[in-house]
């Protein structure tokens, strides 16, 4: 760094923060420059750059705990669910915790979830 860059530096160091708004100001009038757009320029520069993060499109719908007096409208909800038999909807509110549905789309792991919970399940999406 050059002594003159350093001397400015050194000035800038000392002043108040109302000083500095003017000077900010006076630089942006002088050169007619802003000093918001180097800002935000440099802000978005790192998102620009990274990755972008896909959004979920597919959820496991798992239970993680039936009430033992919530039992029996959990299994009449699983057999409507999975579209399979008493016994089988039974055996699979005994094994809690247990993923009802695999891979589905969110507006339906949103009904399943929602179906479950009003039966008095505890539902997770994964």
């Amino acid at each position: 760094m050059s002594d003159k860059v350093q001397k400015i530096i050194d000035e800038l160091k000392e002043l108040t923060l109302m000083e500095a708004s003017e000077l900010v100001k006076a630089i942006e009038e002088t050169f007619d420059v802003s000093a918001a757009a180097p800002v935000a320029a440099m802000a978005a520069a790192p998102v620009a750059a990274g990755p972008v993060a896909e959004e979920k499109t597919e959820f496991n719908v798992k239970v993680t705990d039936v009430p033992s007096d919530k039992k029996i409208a959990v299994i009449k909800a699983v057999k409507n669910i999975l579209g399979v038999g008493l016994a089988d909807a039974k055996s699979k509110v005994e094994s809690v915790p247990f993923v009802v549905v695999e891979a589905a789309k969110k507006e339906d792991a949103d009904k399943f979830k929602e179906d479950l919970t009003a039966a008095g399940a505890t539902v997770v999406l994964e």
